[in-house]
């Protein structure tokens, strides 16, 4: 090896884990004849490995077989050789196996190799992998099973048929069967690639040949077929097992709660209680979550306490679940008291904490709880997200409260990240405008957007002059375009295309929207209705108008004259007094004052229906007038 003259020249001489190394050896070796200290070959091993770059790892080593009374050994080698798989000079590595028997008298030893099948595995040369079974027979060996086992482990994660083809020609072609651990990393090829028929043929395979499967290959196979929605195939598989774990009851507990199968997955959380054993917090929380999502919060709190008791840690996620629970319900002041539990618990909550109950509290309309929340988080150093921002804007703005809305938003703009170029908060505040009726100002707010958003923007305000210009059609192809670019129209558009639709007697095209727009979370105002109400009325589909009439009112939409005389109108066209006079009845009811048309309606209908008076609903009739003399 070359002579290095000046050691100080080394990056690693004055390193601090050089200083440290000195300071070490001073303290457990013996001292030199020259009074140097003498460093161990552990010592040399971790400065080999804390070099950057593999040429001062290979000057260290080099420097270190130049000291006085070192001598290198396989451990040095090999953690030269890790450091320069991990460059890929696998050339010099070549050389150094072959210098070894000259160097320290001995042949590589089994973890050098493997170390090399590890260095060409994550650098993904599978075949330079299968030719260390060669390397290590010109030393004069035979490969081990750690090391067939260690290059099977390298195959099966690139391709599973050449794994099994270097079982069958390598290995058991050099008499080496394999153990568990070799069928173990098998099934885990066969596995990842879903050869779930393949698994269970191998598992036949090990018990033919008196090799007991271990429960980390049957959880593996396990795994898979839960993976595949074979959860009943599974279930009888570890029926099978003499030694099921911890592992195996979290890997069908949560193959149950994905197929929402809560009556299975809570006898084996049972069982697996009642066992020893304590389910993984993660697979608690898929139990949880399928008990909330049923209304069960109360099982899933027995359950969490359950968990506590055995000693696991439960994590925020699993309280987020209980609390979104609890919010889904309308118990948000529960949901609450769990944030103040947690904290005494030491689990710190996070910002999805606050966020589920702020959107449970926008749901409940306990606003100012919310934005209690809001404030609060700053208070406890959690940054708000966009999520928060979105969600309190929309509870806002829908709750009849855009001034507070206005505020978040601009809050919100003011935040390093601002809406992220995203539309929901901008037109959530539209919303807000829109059901308080403001709409010259939401059309104000909506030219304003076209500074962050100009494609939407104006893609909406062609829409909406189309409309106004009974160009329907023409309209329908700019939303196509929106639509075809990933936009959601705003309550705007849709408010303007119903009725357009309705104009241009497309009522089926309205009726389709007004369903989106109610799935959006949008209740469109009484004029919209009405003009969804009057379009299937002059279409003759009374029918149709009156189940609207009836969702109308099951969703406490605000109705008003407008919705009622164009049904009491087509009613006593058909001659249907009874259902004209309910209808009537229930609009007086509502504190709805008639007008002169819905009284000439009536009137004109009950005179060509003397008969029906005469028999039927005179008392009715008196009564009404009455209660609509004290409106």
């Amino acid at each position: 090896m070359p002579q290095i003259s000046n050691l100080s020249a080394l990056p690693f001489f004055s390193s601090p884990t050089y200083q440290r190394f000195i300071f070490q050896s001073l303290q457990s070796k013996c001292i030199s004849s020259s009074s140097s200290p003498v460093p161990s070959q552990q010592h040399i091993s971790h400065l080999i490995l804390d070099q950057k770059s593999f040429s001062q790892a290979l000057e260290t080593f080099k420097w270190a077989s130049k000291l006085p009374n070192f001598t290198h050994s396989q451990s040095t080698y090999r953690a030269l050789i890790h450091k320069l798989c991990g460059f890929r000079r696998f050339d010099i590595v070549q050389e150094l196996l072959h210098e070894m028997p000259n160097t320290i008298g001995l042949p590589p030893d089994e973890d050098i190799f493997i170390t090399i099948v590890r260095g060409l595995g994550r650098a993904r040369m599978v075949k330079r992998v299968i030719k260390v079974v060669d390397l290590v027979t010109q030393f004069g060996k035979k490969p081990s099973l750690k090391i067939f086992n260690s290059i099977l482990d390298v195959l099966v994660k690139e391709d599973i048929d050449l794994a099994r083809n270097f079982y069958r020609k390598k290995m058991m072609g050099s008499g080496v069967g394999g153990d568990a651990y070799t069928f173990g990393i098998l099934m885990k090829g066969l596995c990842l690639t879903n050869r779930i028929g393949d698994g269970f043929k191998l598992l036949q395979a090990m018990k033919s040949r008196e090799i007991i499967p271990n429960t980390v290959i049957y959880n593996t196979l396990l795994h898979a077929l839960c993976k595949n929605g074979k959860i009943g195939r599974a279930r009888s598989l570890m029926n099978e097992m003499e030694e099921p774990n911890a592992v195996t009851f979290n890997i069908l507990i949560s193959g149950y709660c994905k197929e929402e199968n809560l009556v299975q997955a809570l006898v084996l959380l049972e069982k697996c209680f009642n066992l020893g054993f304590v389910p993984d917090v993660v697979t608690v929380t898929k139990v949880l979550e399928v008990l909330c999502n049923v209304g069960r919060v109360t099982e899933a709190v027995d359950i969490l306490e359950r968990l506590e008791s055995k000693g696991s840690v439960v994590d925020v996620v699993a309280y987020n679940t209980l609390i979104k629970g609890f919010c889904r319900l309308g118990k948000v002041k529960v949901g609450h008291c769990f944030l103040k539990e947690m904290e005494r618990k030491g689990c710190l909550p996070n910002v999805d904490t606050y966020n589920i109950l702020i959107s449970g509290c926008c749901e409940s309309e306990m606003l100012d709880l919310a934005l209690d929340l809001f404030n609060e988080m700053k208070t406890d150093g959690i940054n708000w997200n966009f999520v928060t921002y979105d969600t309190l804007i929309k509870g806002l703005c829908s709750g009849g409260r855009v001034e507070d809305g206005f505020k978040i938003l601009e809050i919100m703009e003011d935040s390093k990240e601002g809406s992220g170029g995203r539309l929901s908060p901008y037109d959530s505040v539209l919303y807000g405008l829109y059901k308080e009726n403001q709409l010259d100002e939401a059309l104000t707010f909506l030219i304003k957007m076209g500074k962050l958003f100009p494609r939407a923007v104006e893609r909406s305000l062609r829409i909406l002059g189309f409309c106004e210009e009974g160009a329907i059609e023409d309209a329908k192809k700019v939303l196509g375009q929106m639509l075809g670019e990933g936009g959601v129209p705003n309550v705007l558009v849709y408010d303007h295309l119903i009725h357009g639709f309705c104009e241009a007697g497309y009522m089926r095209e309205a009726f389709e929207m007004m369903n989106e727009v109610v799935g959006r979370g949008y209740y469109p105002l009484a004029p919209t209705f009405n003009a969804l109400i009057s379009g299937f009325c002059r279409q003759g589909k009374v029918n149709s108008a009156l189940k609207l009439i009836d969702d109308m009112v099951v969703r406490d939409c605000v109705l008003d004259i407008g919705s009622y005389n164009p049904l009491v109108d087509a009613l006593c066209r058909k001659g249907d007094l009874q259902k004209a006079f309910g209808l009537f009845s229930q609009m007086v009811e509502k504190g709805i004052t008639p007008d002169f048309s819905s009284w000439n309606q009536l009137i004109v209908c009950w005179c060509q229906e003397a008969s029906w008076l005469e028999s039927k609903k005179m008392f009715q009739v008196n009564n009404l007038l009455q209660r609509i003399a004290e409106i």
